[in-house]
């Protein structure tokens, strides 16, 4: 049974970035894992702690979207990757969820979204999927050594 999440308040509404899971990582905390997200767009300059303390995690994608800000060169290249160090960070810190993501088994894991094509399946389903992956992928990371699920 594949496992869909989107909205904070369902019933796996802990895998979504605006989760009120904050955690610490890089010395600084962070209040979801879409703040530190957006905020990697813009490292060494203000513009991260800007986003770092946005009051929402809403607020906070507005503010990395904003193209007045100077998107990093490398983005493409490496938001893959920052978004799987925050959604560790994030289930590493918080045992209750962790035991969420771990009850899941070797379910598939989909971001419901319907207007996001690339972290989600988007409306029609075609999308990439890259969060749920990537929770999958922190999944098996996570899973205890002796091999239970």
């Amino acid at each position: 049974m594949t496992i869909y999440f989107y909205s904070t308040r369902e019933q796996y509404g802990c895998f979504s970035n605006f989760s009120a899971h904050g955690f610490v990582l890089e010395d600084l905390y962070w209040y979801t894992s879409e703040h530190y997200f957006q905020a990697q767009k813009f490292v060494g300059t203000f513009h991260l702690e800007q986003i770092r303390l946005a009051k929402t995690p809403k607020e906070a994608a507005k503010m990395g979207r904003e193209r007045s800000r100077p998107l990093r060169p490398d983005w493409e290249q490496v938001k893959d990757g920052i978004m799987k160090k925050a959604v560790l960070c994030k289930f590493e810190t918080h045992p209750d969820i962790r035991e969420i993501l771990l009850s899941t088994g070797d379910e598939e894991i989909v971001e419901n979204s319907p207007i996001d094509y690339y972290w989600g399946c988007g409306a029609d389903g075609s999308g990439k999927n890259m969060l749920g992956i990537i929770l999958m992928e922190v999944r098996e990371i996570l899973r205890p050594e002796d091999g239970t699920k």
